[in-house]
Order: C-alpha cells, then structure tokens, then sequence
C-alpha cells in the first residue's frame, strides 16, 4: 500500500529526494517499491526525463485509479478514526419499549450534552425474551430487564423499577393507594403482547399470587394498555411513572403500588465482551453506570393518595 502512495506522490511531482525526506525512508528502498510495483502491473509506470520521473501512459492511466482508491481508503481510515474517537462515532442502542419512555431518553439527553458529536442508533427491542447482544449483531449496548445470562454478556444494575396493578377509576379498588395482587384474582387482565419481557413477569406475580389470571385483551404498547383499562375492559400489571417521564397521568386510571414481595424488576444496562466496543460506547455504558450510582436517573412517580 505505500508503494501506491510513493507512485501517487511522484506522479504528482514529488522527486525521490523529498519523498525520502518526508517519509523518512531511503531513496534505494523507494525506487525498489516502485519497481516492485511496476512488476506487479507487468508494465512500467513511470520514466525519467532529465532529474524527474514522469508517467508513461500506462502509469497515467493506473494513477487515475490509484487515486481514486486513495481517497477511498483515505475516507474509510478517517471514518474508522472517528468511532475509535469517544469524542465521536455512533452507538447503537437497542432497548425494551417500556424503558424508551423514562430511561432512554435520560441516558442519551444527558450523554449528549456532554458529548455533543456522538450520534445514536436507537433500536425498540423485538423479541423482548433473548439479548440483541452477541456475535454477528452491531449493537453495542442494551437497556432492558433481561439479566446477563451468558458468559459473552456483561451486565450492570441500573433501578429497581416498581410495578403497579392499573385500574378503572370508578373500579372497586381504585380507593385504595396499595394492594396485594391477590385482591385482583377474579378481575380480567390486559396482557402485553406474548413474549414481551412485562408478560412473563405478570404471568409469574399471578403464580406468585396463587391464582390463574384472566386475559380478556393483549396491546402492543403501554399506551393502548392504558386505554383498555380506562375504557373499564380490565386491569393490568404495568411499570410505575418516573419523574420527566413523556407518559401522561390520567384521571380515568388509577395507580395502585403493589405490596407483593416480587413485584419489582430490575433494570439493566449490558454489553457483549465478544467484540470490543468503540470507545463511544464503552463512555456511554460507564455514563449509565455512573449515572445510577449517583442516584441522578429519574425517581419513581409516588402514588398518589386516593381522591387526589
């Protein structure tokens, strides 16, 4: 590759004495590069006229293409150089839908401000039961309730979200500003969307509970949840509100916190050790962390009293 670069340079006018110079290199290991280079080609490139190497014909037409591929190999080397820059890059973010509404937006808004170059890639997890991370994926860090159960995967605690029984409310319950989930065996449920992460854990507190639930609708998102509930179709099991969270508080619902021992979970943020991150996202990841430690992600909404 740096014999293309010595040709680039003397078909440009450079002679051999100021590439010597400027690359620190002997004038004999140059002009045998640039022969080797022309046994490569199987033609010569360049003839010397007086003191200077000139292209023949062959050589200007294989500089037109030297050129080009430079600058391609130039670009590609600065864009590689700007993700290895923390200052810098995209990081791909894939996260579960329910956390896109409080902890995302914290996490970015504050990366960003102080990190103004670096860009997001933000990615609502699929299948919400298994990691996005791992060998052969592009994402770099994930925000979800999954716990690191593999060995490729390092994860670290971020909040101890609470979970909250969501109901009608005029419903009979709806006085209260805590129950045990029990209180709610014989009620119809609104369900996630099957293999959502929300799913699994309100199917497991209704076993913890001692009692089978009831689906009488599924919803993709927690809005449409809420809407279902406040239309008085069922209750349902959904995360708590956070301060600055974008998700409305409604008269037509009522939060009710759940007394049940289980009825947290916990949040996460991981990342593959199979490949090395860019130092972006390795900043990214620590700033979540540390932005946890410091207790400065948004606190959970209190319940607010019945009547209010």
């Amino acid at each position: 590759m740096q014999a293309l670069r010595w040709f680039q340079q003397v078909a440009d006018g450079f002679t051999l004495t100021e590439i010597s110079d400027l690359e620190m290199v002997s004038q004999p290991g140059i002009s045998r590069a640039l022969s080797r280079l022309e046994d490569e080609v199987g033609t010569p490139l360049l003839r010397r006229s007086g003191r200077v190497l000139r292209c023949t014909q062959a050589g200007a037409a294989f500089k037109r293409h030297v050129d080009s591929m430079m600058h391609s190999l130039d670009d590609g080397l600065a864009a590689v150089e700007q993700l290895l820059d923390p200052e810098h890059g995209l990081i791909t973010v894939s996260f579960e839908a329910d956390l896109g509404t409080w902890l995302l937006p914290d996490l970015v808004g504050s990366f960003g401000q102080a990190q103004p170059g670096v860009q997001f890639d933000l990615r609502a997890k699929a299948a919400e039961a298994t990691t996005s991370l791992g060998p052969g994926s592009d994402v770099d860090v994930e925000l979800s309730t999954l716990p690191a159960a593999r060995g490729d995967v390092r994860g670290h605690p971020l909040a101890s979200e609470p979970l909250r029984l969501l109901v009608p409310h005029r419903h009979r319950l709806a006085g209260r500003s805590a129950t045990a989930l029990v209180a709610a065996a014989d009620e119809r449920f609104v369900l996630p969307r099957p293999h959502s992460r929300l799913r699994a854990v309100t199917e497991e507190l209704c076993v913890r509970a001692g009692f089978d639930l009831q689906p009488v609708l599924v919803a993709d998102d927690l809005a449409t949840m809420r809407g279902y509930v406040a239309a008085g179709l069922g209750v349902a099991i959904v995360p708590t509100l956070w301060d600055n969270t974008a998700e409305p508080g409604t008269g037509r619902v009522r939060y009710l916190e759940l007394t049940d021992e289980a009825a947290t979970r916990t949040v996460w943020v991981s990342w593959s050790t199979s490949r090395r991150l860019l130092a972006s996202a390795q900043l990214f990841a620590e700033h979540a962390v540390a932005r946890a430690r410091a207790g400065r992600l948004p606190a959970p909404v209190p319940v607010a009293a019945p009547g209010r």
